[in-house]
Formats: structure tokens, C-alpha cells, sequence
């Protein structure tokens, strides 16, 4: 939040905070000194934890054109980020604005998302030092479409989140509801797109914690399941990924052996 107002030029902003069951005595002074600021509200989204669902409520009570979602373990790093990703955001043709996003020792976090690593979704380039220049062609460096982008860090229009149908609450409460609605945008017939010239520092999990309880895992392999059966093969042909490349790292790397048929 302090980086937020304190590094964010575009003027015509409003900040709501979706708000699960905080109950840190800091984080509620906080709340109440910035009851001041006629910019700044909370929206309540009690119950278990399901990020879906706390998006789809706090896109509810947003007035503007354009929903910004920004997960609370963010660091702004250039005041110009929000005029980037509306600039594009604003584009008939675009659905989902996604950002440059980093570890706090400034490896790359998240660069655009290639479906099918992995089986389902992964982050190109993670864990590249940040001025590594990436292959093939410095793409982690320059603007360009992808099939979807982390929901950390997400802008588009509100007409396009409310066509899509928001995110998927009941099938996908924690993990690839991100991927999921971006390749509903896609579907819609948008596109989907990476800006390097937002960047952030992502504390990745700060807040939840890591995915390692028996009861969270559960969780995941049933998100997993979900997404696969409602995509089926598109995860593994992303249109914005060349299938000489391989689905089992995030380097770009050749795949071995090949996924395309030899011609004979």
C-alpha cells in the first residue's frame, strides 16, 4: 500500500482492499488512519480463504473502467507502472495486462505464462537473473502476447471481466484460476499480453504461506484435475509458445524428445 500511493503517477485511482478475516492490530490502525482518503476503501470477503471468489466481490464494488488486481505482497518499483498497463489495457483488442514481477533478490518471478508446463501453467523465465536477455529474442524484455499473465498482477477492462464471468470460484479456489480466466478472455477473442515496463517486487506467498499441508495439496491435485479436464489439449498447445519448445522447464530450452512429428 505505502508503495502503491507513494509511486503510482497516474492520477484517477481508487484503492480497494478485499479483505479476508484480517485481524493484525497493525493492519486495522492502518485501515482506520486511511478512512481519510476519499480513494481508499475495504470491502469485506469473510469465510475461507478463496481467491476467486475475493476477486469476483472486490470487482463488484469498483467504479472505474479499468479493474487493477494486485495481490497484497507487492512492491511498486516505477511510478509510470499503472499508465503502462492501462495504455494497453485500453486497446480494443486486449484482455488481461500482465507485468514484470520479481523475487526480492530480483530473479524473475513471472515474465507472461506458457500453458502446459508442467501439465497445466508455468511462468516463463522464472528464476532468470533479471538482465539475463532471455531467449529467443530478448522476449522477456519486450512487450508481447501471451496466453495469460499472473492474476498477482493483472489489469483489463471491467466490461471484459464481467463478460468473462470473473474467476472460477467453485473449481479453482486458489491455484490457475488466473490461467483459467485468461484463457476465457482469450476465447472471447482478446489477447492476452506481457509488459516488461511494469515491474514489481513480488514477496510470492508472503501472506498464505507455502502449499505443504496434507489438506492443502489435497486442494491443488483437485485444481489440477479441474483445469485439465475443462482445457484438455489447448493447455498443452499454447499458441504463443513454439512446440519444438520444451513443457518441462521454464528455459526455453529444446524439447527432448521432440513434440513435433519429424517429417518424413
Amino acid at each position: 500500500m505505502e508503495s502503491l500511493l507513494a509511486k503510482t503517477a497516474y492520477p484517477d485511482f481508487e484503492i480497494l482492499v478485499a479483505d479476508n478475516d484480517s485481524d493484525d492490530p497493525a493492519l486495522l490502525a492502518f485501515y482506520e488512519r486511511m478512512k481519510a482518503d476519499p480513494r481508499f476503501a475495504v470491502v469485506s470477503c469473510p469465510g475461507p480463504f478463496n481467491f476467486s471468489a475475493i476477486n469476483n466481490r472486490a470487482a463488484q464494488h469498483a467504479r472505474g473502467e479499468i479493474l487493477g488486481l494486485l495481490n497484497n505482497d507487492l512492491e511498486v518499483m516505477h511510478a509510470e507502472w499503472l499508465d503502462e498497463m492501462v495504455a494497453h489495457a485500453v486497446r480494443p483488442e486486449i484482455g488481461c495486462v500482465g507485468a514484470k514481477l520479481y523475487y526480492p533478490d530480483f530473479r524473475l518471478q513471472h515474465a507472461g505464462v506458457i500453458t502446459g508446463l508442467g501439465g497445466v501453467a508455468g511462468h516463463a523465465f522464472k528464476n532468470f537473473p533479471r538482465h539475463d536477455p532471455g531467449t529467443p529474442q530478448f522476449r522477456p524484455h519486450l512487450v508481447h502476447n501471451v496466453s495469460a499473465v499472473t492474476a498477482a498482477c493483472l489489469v483489463l477492462r471491467k466490461t471484459i471481466f464481467a463478460q468473462a464471468g470473473g474467476f472460477e470460484e467453485h473449481g479453482l479456489k486458489v491455484a490457475f484460476n488466473d490461467v483459467d480466466f485468461c484463457l476465457r478472455v482469450e476465447a472471447l477473442g482478446y489477447r492476452n499480453l506481457y509488459t516488461p515496463f511494469a515491474e514489481f517486487i513480488h514477496h510470492e506467498s508472503a501472506s498464505r504461506g507455502a502449499e505443504d499441508s496434507p489438506e492443502k495439496i489435497r486442494r491443488f491435485q483437485t485444481e489440477i484435475a479441474f483445469i485439465q479436464a475443462r482445457w484438455g489439449d489447448r493447455l498443452l498447445n499454447d499458441p504463443a509458445y513454439n512446440p519444438n519448445f520444451t513443457l518441462d522447464s521454464e528455459d526455453f530450452a529444446l524439447a527432448y524428445p521432440p513434440r513435433v512429428p519429424l517429417l518424413t
